[in-house]
């Protein structure tokens, strides 16, 4: 049986009949050992006819690998009767000639003897495989005058130094400036996601530091626990994680990431860096004043508060529609002139900029950590622009103020806790437009929606003002298909 290319998903669902093993192999055609292992998949297709073998380019094919969880490349699955049984990561090719004999053989119902070309093969009459295999694994020098035999030796030697005592993250985050946590590194990327963030990064000339998360486990998943983010790559600027691949993109394409990561003190590969700017003229500097003036909570952001058109604007918009009060917003996207004369006014260099009664508050960091100190909430009082109410007025309002809404730990970009996640999952699977509420910054929300709802734990999810429940409930709702009926009701 020959080694075929897989074009889609329903191809696949067509092979997976009963009876048949499938053996999966996700590659992308940039990454050297893939390259390697199809020489043994190829012979190890061959020497099993009775089973069916299979490349599918992950980056090509992305639901299908969502599906089989592939975070990176070479992987291979193993699919019996269309349930999977076995996986393997990386390019071990011993290890795949025996998962491949050890599946085929059970698939055959006959005894190992009869199997064992495709086990045995691989060591006693594949030469010609093995050395091919060997010699691309195991290239020569690649950096530093070390060959990769070399230098996987120094890096175990390294990692096994490292994740003897607990990873300083705080320490490894604040690097450099700008710090990647990737797969592989810049110059030689060990999956998709993490090329594209270099690309993006190299493409906005900054310079910026990297940590191969494949060479150390303990950072690899104390990370993942430390930033709240279960993937790869996750990208730090001056200590504060932007996201991941979608994310960084998302930022690189709006224009976002160039603001954010030529800001003062982060370096350029022109050997430039980021700062301020002039004060204006006259002129302009009265235009200014008038635009900050004309509502006395006034906000600068990309887009609308309807539709905010960069995450940051939409933290901001979120947040003070939490606090319940009017504000002004000009979109700066559709007037260059203000976009770029506002940062030398204000000599703050991002956007969203936010304003009350004519004074700079700051950008999205600064407003989201006043709201979760309190601090922004005084202000407001202080200047008469948010009226004294009582808690459960207060609740009240939070919990009309979306159809849908929900009280949770994070935001649903970045949930904080397994079960707010859960139940974040389950309404997108669902296709629900949900409001939210993140209960981490505000203790008197947090606190007083315990004893309103008296329902004592959170995520707490909310339709019509009514309280459908926690996590448990919702999931037992979209399981027995009642939650989509409940909420589209």
């Amino acid at each position: 049986m020959s080694l075929k290319n897989l074009q889609s998903k329903e191809e696949l669902a067509s092979k997976l009949v009963p009876g048949n093993l499938v053996v999966l192999h996700f590659w992308a055609s940039w990454c050297e050992p893939c390259k390697a292992m199809d020489i043994v998949l190829a012979q190890l297709a061959v020497d099993t006819p009775h089973a069916q073998f299979f490349r599918v380019e992950a980056e090509e094919q992305p639901e299908i690998s969502e599906d089989y969880e592939v975070a990176a490349v070479p992987f291979f699955v193993f699919l019996k009767d269309g349930v999977v049984v076995d996986k393997l990561q990386g390019a071990n090719a011993p290890e795949l000639a025996n998962k491949v004999a050890k599946w085929a053989t059970i698939n055959a119902a006959v005894n190992i003897a009869a199997a064992a070309p495709a086990s045995v093969g691989f060591a006693a009459g594949l030469t010609t495989v093995h050395e091919a295999v060997t010699k691309q694994l195991w290239a020569p020098p690649v950096s530093n005058g070390k060959t990769q035999q070399q230098s996987s030796s120094v890096q175990q030697t390294e990692t096994q130094s490292q994740t003897a005592q607990k990873p300083d993250f705080p320490k490894l985050i604040n690097q450099s400036p700008i710090m990647l946590f990737m797969k592989g590194t810049p110059e030689n990327p060990c999956c998709g996601f993490s090329r594209k963030v270099v690309d993006a990064l190299n493409a906005e000339g900054v310079t910026f530091g990297s940590f191969d998360i494949l060479s150390d486990e303990a950072v690899r998943q104390g990370l993942k626990e430390f930033s709240n983010w279960p993937t790869f790559p996750q990208l730090y600027v001056k200590g504060e994680l932007l996201g991941g691949c979608d994310i960084v993109m998302e930022m690189h394409e709006s224009g976002e990431l160039k603001e954010v990561s030529h800001t003062p003190g982060i370096a350029t590969t022109n050997g430039g860096a980021g700062g301020g700017h002039g004060n204006g003229t006259s002129d302009s500097k009265a235009r200014f004043e008038q635009l900050v003036n004309e509502h006395p909570i006034m906000l600068f952001m990309k887009g609308s508060r309807t539709d905010p058109r960069c995450g940051f604007s939409r933290k901001v918009v979120d947040t003070l529609g939490e606090l319940g009060v009017d504000y002004g917003t000009f979109d700066i996207l559709n007037d260059d002139t203000v976009r770029q004369g506002l940062k030398d006014y204000s000599n703050w260099t991002t956007y969203p900029q936010l304003y009350i009664k004519g004074e700079f508050i700051g950008g999205c960091d600064i407003v989201l950590e006043m709201h979760q100190s309190g601090e922004l909430k005084q202000v407001l009082l202080e200047k008469g622009l948010l009226p004294a109410e009582n808690i459960d007025q207060r609740l009240k309002k939070l919990i009309h103020s979306s159809q849908t809404m929900l009280f949770m730990k994070g935001t649903p970009e970045e949930p904080r806790c397994g079960f707010s996640n859960k139940v974040v999952s389950a309404l997108r699977e669902e296709g629900v437009e949900f409001g939210s509420f993140d209960i981490l910054t505000d203790e008197e929300v947090r606190q007083g929606l315990k004893t309103y709802s008296n329902w004592p734990t959170y995520p707490q999810l909310y339709h019509k003002g009514e309280l459908l429940g926690g996590c448990d409930i919702v999931l037992e709702m979209k399981d027995s298909g009642d939650l989509r009926s409940m909420l589209e009701s």
